[in-house]
């Protein structure tokens, strides 16, 4: 009789935490989708204006896995007016070879949470300067936290500054941060002069409207922006992509309709048409990303249905071997 194993938050989190292993599950990820033989259809994305939410659902079968995911995952950005979180979801396992369903993970976001901090390690992995010791987190939420908490994994960040538009909120997450990852952590005011320092940038916020303009980029910088997954969203100045030696997208049919790739392309800096080496043709060694230290790198990362199925199959394999998870008969 086919069986289906639920795993809760509280189960997942201790199954799968941010390290160095979820890193690289997502890394081989990112390679297999250079491949051309993983199928990944487009998000499907509902826009929710009138209680400022969103949900997107996303998915792929990976050739090779022995299942695949579908994700669910809503982000209500006034939920913490009210005491809430601003994201939510879960995800379901199936089995690649039957269609049946393996697992429901009530992760609450969780598992996107780690897997899209663990895509930001691998941009940094693979484009940041291999000496980069500061970094500059724009925004204050728990993704800002995840985000350098992943960078620290893969560059020796010594000191890192934190922006938010709530100077108490990036004074909260500079002294967590402080604590937990044991390096020097600054609140900051002024965005343009912490980005002209930092050897890497990471913008994490919802905006609308640019944060990061082109003539606060200097030699040896590199950028992941990862705020962008809707068409409403921008980050980065248009022209902060034409300034750049490199960008890198996730996905670029991805980042033309919601990344900063569309941006760029409404506003005339990127011409219709262009094409970009992604995110995992560099993993792969299919193309090259940053050729000198002296280079401008930025990685627009919108969230792949292939990261979905790597965290959520490795998820399930990690809560197996701890034996975790109640398991219903169906």
């Amino acid at each position: 009789m086919p069986q289906i194993t639920i795993l809760t938050e509280t189960e997942l989190r201790k199954a799968v935490p941010l390290n160095i292993e979820a890193v690289e599950q997502i890394e081989r990820a990112f390679a297999a989708l250079a491949s051309g033989k993983v199928v990944m259809p487009p998000i499907l994305s509902m826009e929710i204006a009138d209680f400022n939410g969103e949900v997107d659902a996303k998915t792929a079968y990976v050739p090779g896995l022995d299942s695949f995911a579908l994700k669910v995952s809503p982000g209500f950005f006034d939920n913490p007016k009210i005491g809430l979180p601003s994201n939510s979801g879960l995800m379901i396992l199936f089995s690649a070879r039957t269609g049946l369903v393996e697992a429901v993970m009530l992760d609450n976001g969780y598992l996107t949470e780690v897997r899209t901090a663990a895509a930001g390690a691998v941009a940094a992995k693979h484009l940041a300067p291999m000496q980069a010791s500061s970094a500059c987190i724009v925004g204050a939420g728990l993704q800002a936290k995840l985000q350098l908490q992943a960078l620290c994994l893969v560059r020796p960040i010594k000191h890192a500054s934190i922006w938010a538009r709530d100077m108490s909120k990036a004074q909260v997450a500079a002294n967590e941060l402080a604590s937990r990852l044991e390096i020097e952590v600054s609140p900051v005011s002024d965005l343009a002069a912490t980005v002209e320092a930092a050897d890497v940038v990471v913008t994490t916020t919802p905006s609308t409207e640019p944060l990061i303009r082109a003539e606060w980029l200097r030699a040896g910088h590199h950028i992941t922006a990862m705020g962008s997954d809707q068409h409403t969203k921008n980050e980065l100045e248009a022209a902060c992509l034409t300034r750049a030696d490199f960008y890198v997208p996730d996905r670029q049919s991805q980042t033309e309709l919601m990344g900063e790739l569309r941006a760029a392309l409404a506003a005339g800096a990127v011409s219709a048409g262009a094409n970009f080496s992604e995110l995992g043709d560099i993993v792969a060694g299919q193309a090259r990303g940053r050729a000198s230290d002296a280079d401008i790198t930025i990685c627009d990362l919108t969230g792949t249905g292939v990261q979905d199925t790597a965290i959520a199959t490795y998820a399930r394999a990690q809560a197996l071997s701890l034996q975790a998870g109640t398991t219903i008969d169906t």
